[in-house]
């Protein structure tokens, strides 16, 4: 069964990239985002990027680093299509998913005021931000030495393939061809 993680910064495309395959190629989507909301509604917590890093962080902490993850790829092998998991954001997940030889890590990236102009435009509840609170919310899951919280440089040093989508939404469905015809997906 072929399972592609997607990892990126902000704002980055990595949704994007997830509509195109499920639309063009069919693949299963499991949404770590999706699944987090859920656990959030569960307890009453407001839906934002704080309660997300928090509720995340907690079940990683609680249970292991690949948590979430782990149990996004259960459901995925109960389907046993192509299917897509995102969005990794920490080392722990990347190699818990390792273990499937038919997995392969994207992550996808962008310059910081094209992707802030993107979130803005599609305005979620977790994306009612400043340009600098933008930033530090970036900075904040771009590193920790702590297995459990997000660590998106090593994440997106871990890819398989780096994507740069700074520009057209063209030039990303062309560099997700060539990953595909490239890997046999």
């Amino acid at each position: 069964m072929i399972i592609l993680g997607i990892t990126g910064t902000l704002g980055a495309g990595k949704g994007t990239i997830v509509d195109y395959l499920t639309l063009h190629y069919g693949y299963a989507h499991y949404s770590v985002r999706a699944f987090l909301v859920e656990k959030i509604k569960e307890r009453g917590w407001t839906v934002n990027r704080d309660t997300m890093v928090v509720m995340a962080n907690t079940l990683r902490e609680k249970e292991s680093s690949s948590y979430i993850v782990d149990q996004l790829f259960n459901q995925a092998l109960q389907q046993g299509k192509p299917c897509i998991i995102e969005s990794i954001r920490t080392p722990g997940e990347v190699e818990s998913l390792r273990k499937n030889n038919d997995f392969r890590l994207i992550a996808v990236d962008a310059d910081p005021k094209i992707r802030f102009n993107r979130i803005a435009a599609r305005n979620s509840e977790t994306d009612q931000v400043t340009f600098k609170e933008f930033l530090a919310n970036e900075q904040r899951e771009m590193d920790s030495p702590d297995p459990n919280h997000q660590n998106l440089r090593k994440c997106i040093e871990m890819a398989d393939v780096v994507l740069d989508n700074s520009g057209t939404v063209e030039d990303l469905y062309r560099q997700v061809e060539a990953i595909l015809e490239t890997s046999g997906h």
